[in-house]
């Protein structure tokens, strides 16, 4: 009986192992930009990025297989959603690494063809590490006309957005159209693009999403407001002032604090290297396991699952 439970807990531990061994990543962190696309490592940020392309398409704010998003993993590579394929069908495999010079790393589909528009952000704000570009039709409606939304009505406008961009229309895909954005980014978080779209960007993926989302509802609340009366009344400028205290204190722009000193006009990282906290996890603790904790772990939970073999045996006799 005992040789053979031995035997048994031999073969466990070597399941264990092998199970450990797969859900872990590797001891040594891969901070190599295509060596991290493809790790395990890269599949939480992957994962965040196909969730919010389907977060658009369930809202409706993008159709067909427009709309793009990315997300950086290093101070020059990106990944990116494809050309040619809806947000709702975007999977973990369908996704393309580039550098900030548009050329593909990775992928087995091209890369969204609007991805110039991404890198242009990302060049221009060193610390940018999302972008979303979608067709909210409430916006949109916005940047066909020509307008921007009447500005310090919604607290949460204020405080995540504020008064957005509006930028100049150019054939979307080219690099004229890439560059409109240019003289915004610095100042806002969201540009209108002028018979187009939306722009968004953010530190994640999610966090540009939440962007795009209270712009369109913003611009939607408005349009309703005005249904009711022509003439909304504004925050009196001294409760402004207090949102814009709560805006400065997240850090995020806004074109009322002029283009202070920010990460966005330091110089970027010598080295290219995967961000550091790509590789932690939301404790901040690494994702990545050594090879003796790795072993530890495994005898610990063989010991455990010993000793419930071992008592049930006891009560069985």
């Amino acid at each position: 009986m005992r040789d053979a439970m031995e035997a048994n807990c031999s073969a466990l531990r070597e399941a264990v192992a092998n199970c450990i061994g797969a859900s872990l990543p590797q001891a040594d962190p891969p901070r190599d930009p295509r060596a991290f696309f493809n790790s395990a490592a890269c599949r939480p940020l992957k994962a965040e990025v196909i969730r919010s392309g389907y977060k658009l398409w369930e809202r409706q704010y993008v159709e067909g297989n427009g709309g793009n998003l990315s997300a950086r993993i290093s101070p020059r590579h990106v990944l990116c959603t494809p050309t040619m394929l809806s947000k709702a069908d975007v999977g973990e495999r369908d996704l393309c690494l580039v550098n900030l010079d548009n050329e593909r790393i990775e992928g087995h589909l091209r890369q969204t063809s609007e991805i110039r528009l991404h890198l242009e952000i990302y060049k221009a704000l060193p610390h940018a590490r999302a972008v979303i570009h979608c067709h909210p039709p409430h916006a949109t409606a916005y940047a066909v006309a020509g307008l921007i939304p009447q500005g310090n009505l919604l607290p949460e406008q204020e405080v995540f957005v504020g008064s957005p961009a509006i930028s100049p229309y150019e054939t979307p895909g080219t690099q004229a159209f890439a560059e409109t954005v240019l003289p915004y980014v610095r100042t806002h978080n969201a540009i209108l693009l002028t018979h187009h779209g939306v722009v968004c960007w953010a530190d994640t993926p999610t966090h540009a999403e939440w962007y795009v989302e209270i712009l369109e509802t913003y611009c939607r609340t408005i349009m309703l407001a005005r249904q009711l009366t022509p003439n909304l009344t504004e925050f009196a400028p001294a409760k402004v002032a207090e949102l814009l205290q709560m805006k400065k204190g997240l850090g995020l722009p806004d074109e009322r604090f002029g283009e202070a000193p920010s990460p966005a006009l330091a110089a970027a990282p010598a080295e290219d290297l995967v961000f550091a906290d790509l590789l932690q996890g939301q404790d901040g603790r690494p994702l990545f396991a050594a090879p003796e904790e790795v072993e530890r772990l495994t005898e610990s939970i063989v010991a455990r699952v010993r000793e419930f073999i071992r008592e049930s045996l006891v009560e069985r006799q």
